[in-house]
C-alpha cells in the first residue's frame, strides 16, 4: 500500500501532504463560513459522510452531504440548476455529464493532476466537446455472479464467456432444476440488454446520433438473444418488483446467475448466513465470442457552475478521489476505484474483484446523447413487450424506432441549425 496511507482512511502525513494543494481552500474558508455542500444518489450518497472527517480534519472545511433518492436525482438535480441552488460538489452517473456539461451546469476540470491516474475508457466517457466535465469517482462494471455449486452439479467448473456457452449452461441446469430459473434477469433492469446490444456490434442510433437504429441486423441478434433467455424458461418472467430480495432468491437456487455489479459484494458478505462464499464466485460477462464491452454505472464528481467556492470544491474532489478514499469506500459499498493506482493495493487484489478489475478496462460506449436515459428506459418497454408476446419482433423494433426518433427531434433541429456540434 502506498506510503502515507492507513488502512483506516488518511495518516497525519497524508493529511498534511495535501495542505499545500488545498491552502487556497483554507482561506477561501476563513472567507466564508458556510459548509461546503455535496449531493450524491445510491450507496455513495449514503456512506459519503464516512469520508468527509478526514478532508475537515486536514482543512478545517465542513461539508454538508445530502443523499438523493436515485429515482428522483435526475429530476431535483435540473430544479436546482434552474434555481440557482446547485451544491458546491455533485455526483453525476456519467451517462449524465454531456447533458449537464451542455446546459452549462458543471465546471470543466481545470486542475489536470486531478485526472492523471484515470482508467482511459472511464474517463472518455466523461468527456464532451474534447473537454474533461467530471473526475472519475466510482466505477460498477457489472460480471456474472454465479453459484459454484449448481453449476458443478451440471458439469460446469465455471460460468462461460460466450453466448453459446451461456445457453448450453443454462440448459445443462434447467435439466436438473426444472422448477428453478438459471439467470436472475429481471424485466426493468436494462443494464444486461443495452450490453449485449453493445457486444453484438449494435450501434442504436444512426445519422449522427439523431435516429434510431433498432431494425439492423445487430440489434436483432442482440434482441433474439436476450429474448430467447425468457422464452426459453431460463429467465423469470418478472419484475424487480415481484423479486423484492434478490440475494435471498440466489441463495435459495431460485437462479445461478445473476449479472450485477460489486455493492453485490457487499450485500453477500452481509449475509453469509444464508449464502456462503465457498458457494459462489464471479467471471466476466459473456459475449458473442468471449469476454466484451460491458454497460454498468459508473459516477464522477463534478463542480457546479454556481458555486461561489471553487478551489474549495475541487479540494474536496481531490479528497474523495484520492488513494485512501477511494480504497475506503471499495470496503464500504463494494464499487471500485477508477484510478489505475490504487490497484497497487492488495485489498483490491483478489480472485473475486478480478473481473471487474478487468471489465472496468473495457467498457461499453454508449450514445453521448442528453435522452440516453429516456431512450434506454424505451428500449426496455420494447424488449418486455416482446418477451411478453404482446408485439412482434418486428412490431417493437419499428415501434422503438420511431419513438426514439421522436425523443431525438429536438437534436436533429439543433444539428440542422447548427446549433450544437
Amino acid at each position: 500500500m502506498a506510503a502515507g496511507i492507513s488502512e483506516g482512511g488518511w495518516t497525519r502525513r497524508a493529511m498534511l501532504s495535501a495542505v499545500p494543494v488545498i491552502g487556497l481552500a483554507g482561506c477561501q474558508a476563513r472567507a466564508d463560513h458556510r459548509p461546503l455542500s455535496l449531493w450524491a444518489m445510491s450507496y455513495e450518497g449514503d456512506y459519503s459522510p464516512l469520508l468527509i472527517p478526514a478532508f475537515t480534519a486536514a482543512t478545517g472545511l465542513d461539508v454538508e452531504v445530502q443523499s438523493l433518492p436515485t429515482t428522483a436525482s435526475h429530476e431535483k438535480l435540473l430544479t436546482a440548476f434552474a434555481g440557482g441552488a446547485l451544491p458546491d460538489v455533485l455526483m453525476l452517473f456519467n451517462s449524465w455529464v454531456h447533458e449537464f456539461a451542455t446546459i452549462g451546469a458543471i465546471a470543466p476540470v481545470t486542475r489536470p493532476a486531478l485526472l492523471a491516474q484515470m482508467v482511459p475508457g472511464i474517463l472518455a466517457s466523461t468527456r464532451v466537446a474534447g473537454r474533461d466535465f467530471a473526475v472519475p469517482w466510482s466505477v460498477a462494471p457489472q460480471v456474472q455472479f454465479y453459484r459454484r455449486d449448481i453449476l458443478a452439479a451440471a458439469g460446469w467448473d465455471a460460468a462461460p464467456s460466450d453466448w453459446a456457452g451461456w445457453r448450453a449452461m443454462a440448459k445443462a441446469v434447467k435439466r436438473r432444476r426444472p422448477d428453478d430459473y438459471v439467470f436472475l434477469m429481471l424485466l426493468n433492469w436494462p443494464t444486461a440488454l443495452i450490453t449485449m446490444l453493445v457486444q453484438a456490434g449494435a450501434t442504436m442510433l444512426r445519422d449522427r446520433d439523431t435516429r434510431g437504429a433498432f431494425q439492423t441486423p445487430e440489434a436483432r441478434a442482440a434482441f433474439a438473444y436476450y429474448v430467447s433467455l425468457y422464452t426459453d424458461g431460463y429467465a423469470p418472467m418478472a419484475l424487480s418488483t415481484e423479486i423484492q430480495d434478490p440475494v435471498a432468491a440466489f441463495a435459495a437456487g431460485y437462479c445461478a446467475v445473476w449479472p450485477s455489479g460489486p455493492t453485490t459484494l457487499v450485500d453477500f458478505t452481509r449475509r453469509a448466513d444464508i449464502l456462503p462464499r465457498e458457494r459462489w464466485s464471479t467471471a466476466r460477462l459473456p459475449a458473442p465470442d468471449g469476454p466484451g464491452a460491458v454497460s454498468g454505472l459508473a459516477s464522477s464528481l463534478c463542480v457546479s457552475t454556481q458555486t461561489r467556492r471553487p478551489d474549495a470544491a475541487w479540494a474536496l474532489v481531490r479528497h474523495l478521489t484520492s488513494i485512501p478514499s477511494e480504497l475506503r469506500y471499495q470496503r464500504l459499498i463494494g464499487n471500485l476505484p477508477a484510478r489505475i493506482d490504487a490497484y497497487q493495493s492488495p485489498q483490491l487484489a483478489t480472485a473475486v474483484l478480478r473481473p471487474f478489475a478487468e471489465q472496468m478496462h473495457q467498457p461499453a460506449a454508449l450514445p453521448p446523447v442528453i435522452e440516453w436515459e429516456r431512450i434506454q428506459i424505451e428500449i426496455q418497454y420494447a424488449a418486455e413487450r416482446i418477451v411478453r408476446g404482446v408485439q412482434t419482433m418486428d412490431a417493437a423494433l419499428a415501434a422503438l424506432d420511431d419513438r426514439v426518433d421522436r425523443l431525438l427531434a429536438k437534436r436533429r433541429a439543433l444539428l440542422d441549425a447548427g446549433a450544437i456540434a
